[in-house]
């Protein structure tokens, strides 16, 4: 897995959209954006990969495409159209976008996937910048419904508790 950050300038979503799907398709490789506001940290969308991955081989997945499952695992939602909130949107923003070779046949895919070609094409439609950690607090808590009473209740983090969604998917299915 690679992660791509920078800064998307989106005039025509759908255009945008295509263009990652060109690009995942060519190179065998899962092409997935999430707006950086929302993305903790690296390990948030490792684990949500992982989990995603696991889902489509035991066959209880919810999304047909991998990279949809793995913004469910992302978001910690099984509704796709709330999951989708931590994708890209019209406009400029920060960006992480998730580069992953497609793995066996049971995701469609060789397992040979080209990560590296993948992720210079993905870094060719943003302008550079750090996104990745540079999360908006408020805008996390308030998506994933962490208030204060929950966070004073861990020792852990906020991005902690965002990886405890992520992982508790599982478990609320």
């Amino acid at each position: 897995m690679r992660l791509v950050e920078g800064v998307a300038t989106v005039d025509d979503l759908d255009a945008f959209l295509a263009a990652l799907t060109r690009i995942g398709e060519e190179t065998g490789c899962t092409v997935q954006a999430f707006d950086a506001r929302y993305v903790v940290d690296r390990a948030h969308l490792e684990r949500a990969l992982e989990l995603a991955d696991r889902a489509i081989d035991r066959g209880e997945n919810v999304a047909r495409d991998r990279g949809v499952e793995v913004m469910l695992y992302a978001a910690g939602r099984r509704q796709i159209d709330r999951a989708l909130t931590m994708g890209v949107t019209e406009g400029e923003g920060p960006v992480v976008v998730l580069v992953a070779a497609d793995g066996g046949a049971d995701r469609g895919g060789s397992g040979d996937g080209d990560e590296a070609t993948a992720a210079a094409a993905v870094d060719d439609l943003l302008t550079p910048a750090d996104a990745l950690g540079d999360y908006d607090e408020d805008l996390v808590r308030e998506y994933f419904i962490i208030d204060d009473p929950e966070l004073a209740a861990t020792a852990g983090t906020l991005a902690d508790v965002v990886r405890e969604r992520v992982a508790l998917l599982d478990v609320r299915k």
